[in-house]
């Protein structure tokens, strides 16, 4: 049998994942200390991105999206909405579905949260030539839609 060759070292791929890991801890970091100056939490957060990004869901499509249970999802979704973040509406097409819809407070709180997340990130990226962030978008992109793909078909 033919070895197959690969584009990539071993070495390569230990780098990659060492320094994706890095990267990973530093903006969950970044992020928590972003989320503390916004009256939402961690879990809050990706909730609304959730949202803000899908649409309407079930609490049963929030919870897979979350990896979380749908009771615990359930006690959040109810902090959001006495908050004033989210609110439960009925389907349109049938009334035994309850969607979790974003309201404008949730919308505009999320919008400011990724907007500062993005300042920083932007702040970093001043030190890169245009050509570096180029590349470097297409490669981040490349990675996330093969991982992607390999998850749809699993």
């Amino acid at each position: 049998m033919e070895k197959k060759t690969t584009p990539y070292t071993e070495e390569q791929v230990f780098e990659i994942e060492r320094e994706l890991r890095y990267i990973s801890s530093i903006i969950k970091q970044k992020g928590r200390e972003i989320l503390a100056n916004f009256p939402i939490t961690p879990p809050q957060f990706v909730a609304l991105q959730w949202l803000n990004e899908e649409g309407d869901m079930t609490i049963g499509e929030l919870s897979n999206k979350m990896y979380l249970a749908c009771s615990t999802t359930t006690d959040l979704v109810d902090r959001m909405e006495s908050n004033g973040l989210v609110e439960r509406v009925r389907d349109t097409n049938d009334r035994r579905v309850v969607r979790i819809h974003l309201k404008e407070k949730g919308k505009n709180i999320i919008l400011d949260v990724l907007k500062a997340r993005r300042e920083y990130l932007a702040s970093i990226l001043s030190n890169f030539s245009q050509e570096q962030v180029a590349e470097l978008a297409r490669s981040l992109e490349l990675l996330h839609n093969e991982m992607k793909q390999e998850r749809e078909n699993v």
